[in-house]
């Protein structure tokens, strides 16, 4: 009898970003965040031999608003402490106020216990190295090994070598500060009306701090958590909310935050909704007239649209694209030495002053060109032109290569010759997370690209649809 030799696949906990699902659900539960806190203090401890700083090695922990954050805490810091590693506990903060803390601290990795801008009832786990940016795969590959095999369970420090945890009081001033920092010392926003919705999550206490710090007037909303409302009805989910009050008050903006505080959408004068895109015509190009912007170049996702490329361009400069998510953006920023890029779901990451996507410092570069050229910021948005754009979701039963469909990458470059003359683009990829080929379709002719996007939609419904 032939022995079986096949290896078997390592289960998966980390996803695109972190460990995330239903709070007090697997793996989103206590018995799970005590592995990971095991784990996870394993490797950063073994990964450098002495500590960054003077005694043990340690391991930053901060949260947002969730109910579920303090179950996840407990246990998580739990497992670092049985370790041999200290813990500092620094309490609802953005999730780049945490990366800062980390860094601020000169611990050896940070954790943030957040599901981003999900409901409530989810949450999440991320965790950063001790430069503050996210972990490598490598690393989170190691992590996910012991909590899976089981070889962490034979790894017990003598009980003096325990770890002990602290609060650390002073996270949330450091990381306003260093927030502040990032606003030119010469400015001030006197004279500014703004509105601002926290989401109810972890900026609740920073941003309008710091708008108020720098000479605002400041009407604040989403800034009651109780464990329950993070998101509900209010935020970057929902900035219809916001735009009625920008209206109401007379603003000269509007500022939304999702629940961890690492993107925002904005709210002209007149109750416009401004996006990621938006925000990174508006600062790219601020920045490549300074000759600020890094090698010319602005970092997007092939989700962005296809204007910003145009404006870009027109401008000297041009735009890299990488695949969907903050930490594709991050790391295509760190190999060639850029400093800004982001989403069009509003992670803007300027590296110059943050390691990862900020609302916050993003929300005051904005600010400070609205000061600095003394516009609207109505007017500022009219520095690019926005493509049309389609994008169709298409159930599927399976995901074989569009190659390998009959006629289908016939008619992507029919359409590609149709759209990309006069700059648009044709884009079809399967989605990462459920099943479904997402089609996306810009360019300037709105009937050419309605006429396009159905063609082979119904094609891909005919060949592979659910």
């Amino acid at each position: 009898m032939s022995k079986n030799t096949t290896k078997k696949k390592q289960p998966k906990i980390f996803g695109t970003d972190g460990v995330r699902g239903t709070a007090n659900v697997e793996p989103v539960t206590a018995e799970t965040a005590l592995k990971l806190g095991r784990s996870a203090a394993h490797v950063f401890k073994n990964l450098e031999s002495q500590p960054r700083d003077r005694g043990k090695h340690r391991i930053v922990i901060g949260k947002d608003t969730r109910l579920s954050g303090y179950m996840l805490e407990n246990a998580i810091s739990s497992g670092i402490l049985s370790m041999g590693v200290d813990v500092l506990f620094i309490g609802p903060l953005p999730t780049p106020g945490v990366a800062y803390a980390t860094r601020s601290l000169r611990a050896d990795a940070g954790i943030v216990i957040t599901a981003s801008h999900n409901p409530y009832d989810d949450n999440g786990i991320k965790f950063f190295g001790p430069d503050g940016y996210k972990l490598a795969d490598k690393i989170e590959n190691e992590v996910e090994r012991l909590v899976f095999s089981g070889d962490i369970e034979y790894v017990r420090p003598r009980p003096e070598e325990i770890g002990k945890a602290v609060r650390i009081d002073d996270a949330q001033g450091r990381y306003i500060e260093n927030a502040k920092a990032s606003f030119p010392r010469r400015m001030t926003l006197d004279g500014m009306r703004i509105v601002v919705d926290c989401a109810n999550g972890a900026t609740y206490k920073a941003t309008p701090t710091v708008l108020r710090e720098l000479g605002a007037e400041t009407f604040v909303y989403g800034n009651r958590p109780d464990g329950t409302n993070i998101n509900k009805e209010c935020g970057s989910m929902h900035p219809e909310h916001l735009c009625e009050k920008v209206k109401e008050y007379r603003a000269d903006i509007g500022i939304a935050h999702d629940g961890d505080g690492d993107r925002v959408l904005l709210v002209d004068e007149h109750g416009g909704v401004m996006d990621g895109d938006d925000i990174m015509a508006i600062c790219a190009l601020d920045l490549l007239a300074k000759n600020r912007l890094a090698n010319k170049t602005l970092v997007a996702t092939v989700m962005s649209n296809a204007g910003l490329d145009q404006a870009l361009r027109k401008a000297g400069g041009e735009v890299v694209r990488t695949p969907v998510g903050d930490k594709n953006v991050i790391d295509e920023m760190l190999r060639n030495g850029y400093n800004f890029g982001g989403e069009e779901s509003g992670h803007l990451i300027f590296s110059d002053y943050s390691s990862t996507g900020d609302g916050l410092v993003a929300a005051l570069q904005v600010l400070s060109t609205m000061k600095e050229k003394d516009l609207r910021l109505s007017r500022l948005r009219k520095c690019w032109t926005r493509f049309p754009k389609k994008v169709t979701n298409i159930r599927v039963k399976e995901k074989p290569p569009f190659e390998k469909l009959d006629g289908v990458m016939d008619l992507v470059k029919a359409a590609e010759k149709d759209v990309t003359p006069n700059g648009g683009r044709v884009l079809l990829r399967y989605s990462g997370t459920e099943p479904k080929a997402r089609l996306l379709i810009e360019g300037s002719d709105t009937a050419l690209i309605e006429m396009w996007s159905r063609k082979i939609a119904d094609l891909l419904k005919k060949l592979i649809g659910a």
